[in-house]
């Protein structure tokens, strides 16, 4: 019998370029860069262009890159009229449909080649982002709202939610957001990416792919669930309690632990005081209070290897910036669009079909029964 890793578990799939993660250190890398430098320093346009090309862009690169995500970001009315027709349906399943939607109108993006799914993953970041704000406005009810050329990614994206031009701080913090969301590896979207980019489908079969594999509560729901509890809990005085109350009867608490982090997730301590200085700025202290104490509560969980991820934070910024818990996974799939669209690209120059084994533990000796003597 082989050696089974069960969800793949420690299984290394192949090599990559695209990013490292020390999961005993806390350490994120994209293309040799730590998080935390580009974080402090480098937008979502400049960290998409890292991502797809190798290399952060020199000012004439950016700007030309900018330019090109600027003009792709409308989308076609039947695209709109589509999301219309579904937009009762879960937010991921209108995304799913709406990409599927848009690549499909999309003729020049039908090949599985790396010269053909650059320029069409440019264009899906840019429309991603359009589409999320889009099916935000008519779930209440409101008409979407054009993009903007004359802001960036992430202000245009928050314009095209709200209708209002939004303050530069609140820009600034989607920004920072998208940047920590971008790339993660072969995480399971990712993976799902690159199996269906490994069979040879286009770029938006793989993007769909890694849409519908986001909508697993297991992957891409704890920042809903986080904030979900959040305002289960109500007063930073109920927080240990609470907190005590799942841990005793074997529950998950969502926002701690990960597959590869054993230590905090990096991504997590840069959002930390952006929670803290906008809830303070928004006038509601409380939120960060309570995420303080259930991060006190399970302290004691440390030792084995359990700290807050990415998600914990997460939500309590998006609902401090006004976007809905439903709009939680889909705000993760705008910021990792990047992250997808250059695993597909590695996928494509030396592509091989992804086909890993099951070890069967049936039975192999059974006979055919007559079906009027079963």
């Amino acid at each position: 019998m082989s050696k089974i890793g069960t969800g793949l578990k420690g299984v290394v799939l192949d090599e990559t370029r695209i990013a490292f993660i020390d999961g005993d250190a806390g350490k994120l890398v994209y293309r040799g860069y730590n998080i935390h430098d580009l974080a402090q320093h480098a937008t979502f346009e400049e960290t998409s262009y890292l991502l797809l090309h190798g290399a952060l862009p020199t000012r004439d690169q950016l700007d030309m890159f900018e330019e090109d995500l600027r003009n792709a970001r409308a989308i076609p009315r039947s695209v709109i009229d589509t999301i219309d027709r579904v937009k009762a349906a879960h937010p991921m399943d209108i995304l799913r449909t709406a990409v599927s939607a848009v690549t499909a109108l999309d003729e020049s993006s039908n090949d599985a080649r790396v010269d053909v799914a650059l320029p069409a993953g440019v264009r899906l970041i840019a429309q991603v982002a359009t589409i999320v704000a889009a099916m935000h406005r008519m779930r209440a009810g409101k008409e979407p709202v054009a993009p903007r050329r004359d802001l960036g990614h992430a202000a245009n994206f928050l314009y095209m939610m709200f209708g209002d031009e939004p303050a530069a701080e609140d820009a600034k913090i989607i920004d920072l957001d998208l940047v920590l969301h971008a790339e993660h590896s072969s995480n399971a979207s990712t993976f799902a990416a690159r199996v269906a980019a490994g069979t040879g489908a286009d770029l938006g079969s793989a993007i769909v792919a890694a849409i519908a594999t986001l909508k697993g509560p297991f992957h891409g729901g704890a920042a809903e669930a986080v904030q979900k509890t959040v305002e289960e809990i109500g007063d930073p005085e109920r927080a240990v309690e609470y907190i005590k109350e799942k841990t005793e009867a074997g529950e998950k608490v969502m926002g701690f632990g990960h597959r590869v982090y054993k230590t905090e997730d990096p991504r997590a301590s840069e959002l930390r005081g952006v929670a803290q200085a906008l809830g303070h700025q928004k006038g509601n202290d409380r939120w960060f209070q309570i995420l303080t104490e259930i991060e006190r509560a399970m302290e004691p969980y440390r030792a084995k290897g359990i700290y807050p991820n990415v998600d914990f934070y997460a939500g309590a910024v998006y609902s401090l910036l006004g976007i809905p818990e439903e709009q939680f996974i889909p705000m993760f799939a705008v910021g990792r669009m990047p992250g997808w669209v250059a695993h597909v690209l590695e996928q494509y120059q030396d592509n091989v079909l992804i086909r890993p084994l099951l070890e069967y533990t049936g039975p192999r000796h059974l006979r055919y029964v007559p079906i009027d003597r079963r």
